[in-house]
């Protein structure tokens, strides 16, 4: 276990510095990682709700009510500042999160991921139609904030970004990991085997899902205002449903159920997406799906799941969790 345990670590450590040094080496790469991450906060955040065997397909309304809510303090304070742009950001996507989350925990499964797209399509329309407030389909630029008081340019802004970015990453990894490992993290699990059991143990099987609902909401608008900030815009597209689709995709790519999954996932599809569009701009949709076809057909418990083959380790990023391991084995033999 201690084994297992450092070597864990060991890789997280390396993966941490290499993502960390990549745009000292190649500066281009730093918005393409920074836009990577910051999905991968949202994909973070559909992982809490696949542990309590949950899937959402609305959580990009969460991803964009941070983005926009970020667009209108920068436009009413003048460009605004950094962290004043992502703490308003985080508290809307928290707030939404509590008011839907009351009402969306009461159902499981079909209907609770349905609810989550019903959601996110009237944010959708709301932002699409409301044109002399929202900007319409064409979004609403946001100027580039100040950071601490200091205005930057383009290229140290960038950079400022893509490392605030990863700190935050490296932080809530952290922290969502044992999060999973404390009893209410373990409840989300209890509520996907066996609800009733939870309930006579004398857990509210509402409240455990809630409280990771809200935390996958504020994980979610903390993504968004992040990549919004960075990209200098925020559009309805952001909320559209094939953006929570593009999420819950990653989360099986990377490894459902894990948090380094979650990042890695991001990262591949980002890179993947990127390459694809530039190189084989007719037809890049295409080589992006056979590339991603090609990873889940001889990959099925995902980029975390290969490596576990590959090196015979245990690379979880969350708590040791052996109904997750037995669902991930299960998949495989399939």
């Amino acid at each position: 276990m201690a084994g297992r345990l450092n070597a864990q670590a060991l890789l997280a450590v390396a993966a941490v510095v290499l993502i960390a040094a990549a745009p000292l080496m190649a500066q281009w790469v730093k918005v393409l990682l920074t836009i990577a991450l910051a999905k991968g906060l949202a994909v973070l955040g559909i992982m809490i709700l696949l542990r309590a065997g949950q899937v959402s397909f609305g959580h990009a309304m969460f991803y964009a009510a941070s983005a926009y809510a970020g667009a209108f303090v920068g436009r009413w304070t003048g460009g605004g500042e950094l962290f004043v742009l992502i703490g308003a950001g985080l508290a809307v996507s928290l707030a939404l999160g509590l008011a839907i989350g009351v009402f969306v925990v009461r159902y499981r499964y079909i209907f609770f991921a349905m609810l989550n797209l019903a959601f996110s399509m009237v944010l959708f329309s709301i932002l699409e139609k409301f044109f002399h407030v929202t900007g319409g389909s064409d979004g609403m630029r946001i100027a580039r904030p100040t950071v601490l008081g200091m205005e930057l340019e383009r290229a140290p802004f960038e950079y400022v970004m893509f490392y605030l970015t990863l700190g935050l990453v490296v932080g809530l990894a952290w922290g969502v990991r044992r999060y999973l490992a404390s009893p209410l993290g373990q409840a989300l699990a209890a509520v996907k085997s066996n609800e009733t059991r939870l309930e006579y143990l004398g857990m509210s099987a509402r409240h455990a899902l809630l409280v990771g609902y809200v935390l996958s909401a504020g994980l979610a608008g903390l993504g968004g205002v992040l990549a919004s900030i960075t990209q200098g815009l925020a559009t309805p597209e952001i909320a559209y449903w094939v953006r929570s689709g593009e999420f819950v995709f990653i989360a099986i790519l990377g490894g459902a159920g894990t948090v380094a999954g979650a990042f890695a996932g991001a990262v591949v599809y980002e890179g993947v997406r990127s390459y694809a569009a530039a190189y084989f701009a007719d037809i890049w949709q295409m080589v992006l799906g056979a590339v991603l076809l090609a990873i889940i057909l001889f990959a099925p418990g995902g980029l975390v799941g290969l490596a576990e083959r590959l090196t015979g380790r245990r690379l979880r990023g969350g708590s040791a969790d052996p109904a997750v391991a037995a669902d991930q084995a299960r998949v495989g033999e399939r």
